[in-house]
């Protein structure tokens, strides 16, 4: 591994594979405390000094195992990013792509409605931690055998990947708005507001229920959700496969 690594990144790729010592301060249980704060507060809650309370130790004795907060943050992402059980496995042949691709955006889905403040890390780059890495190689596996050129492949992982955590950001950053009761509140406001001669589009889709959910939808499906967008991506996905070559 090259010694020349940016900051942080040597201690994903050369640390945290050795053994966590039984006592004392170690920067697995550093990272550890850390995700806590930031799923318990948001990322205003992480600090070198809320950390080192909250495990019981001085500030500067975590310095020694991590060099700044930049760095912390870089190593919570990849903690938390771990591919779950049932994504780790290698693609089977046969395996239909957007099945595949599907359910690899409900596994970031999951995971990024979990950890909600992943959304609001600073972006500085393309996937570079090992976690990130993990799932990039997945998504891509599920393109096999697809016709893709691996330039194409690579397009739509990161595009896919890309909407998927917009979305995650827009409904952490709705909170309650993004809920069932919210949109159904917000649907019956417009109905009031929304007169036909001012806004005979807006009043046509009202009426036709395009605010509302379908009948029946069960309530923990009342939310604000990834899934007509997704759709249309892989919809575009399906036709780059079928369209003429080098298109």
């Amino acid at each position: 591994m090259d010694d020349k690594l940016p900051d942080g990144l040597d201690l994903l790729w050369k640390r945290l594979e050795q053994p966590e010592p039984k006592m004392g301060l170690s920067l697995s249980r550093i990272v550890r405390a850390a995700v806590e704060l930031a799923d318990a507060g948001g990322l205003d809650a992480v600090s070198m000094a809320r950390v080192a309370e909250r495990l019981g130790f001085t500030t500067m004795s975590l310095y020694r195992h991590v060099k700044s907060k930049n760095e912390l943050l870089l190593l919570m992402l990849n903690a938390v990013a771990a591919l779950p059980a049932e994504m780790a496995g290698p693609a089977q042949p046969g395996d239909d792509w957007r099945l595949g691709l599907e359910r690899w955006c409900q596994a970031q889905w999951v995971m990024l409605r979990a950890h909600t403040w992943i959304v609001h890390l600073p972006i500085t780059g393309p996937p570079i931690t090992p976690n990130q890495l993990a799932w990039t190689d997945r998504a891509l596996a599920t393109l096999r055998g697809t016709g893709l050129t691996e330039s194409d492949k690579v397009g739509v992982v990161l595009l896919v990947a890309n909407y998927m955590h917009t979305a995650a950001r827009l409904t952490a950053d709705l909170g309650q708005a993004a809920s069932g009761e919210s949109i159904a509140a917000y649907s019956t406001l417009l109905g009031a507001l929304a007169d036909e001669r001012r806004f005979p589009a807006l009043r046509t889709a009202i009426d036709a229920g395009a605010f509302d959910y379908p009948a029946g939808t069960p309530e923990e499906e009342r939310r604000f959700d990834y899934a007509f967008g997704l759709a249309r991506i892989l919809d575009g996905v399906a036709a780059l496969m079928t369209g003429p070559p080098g298109k």
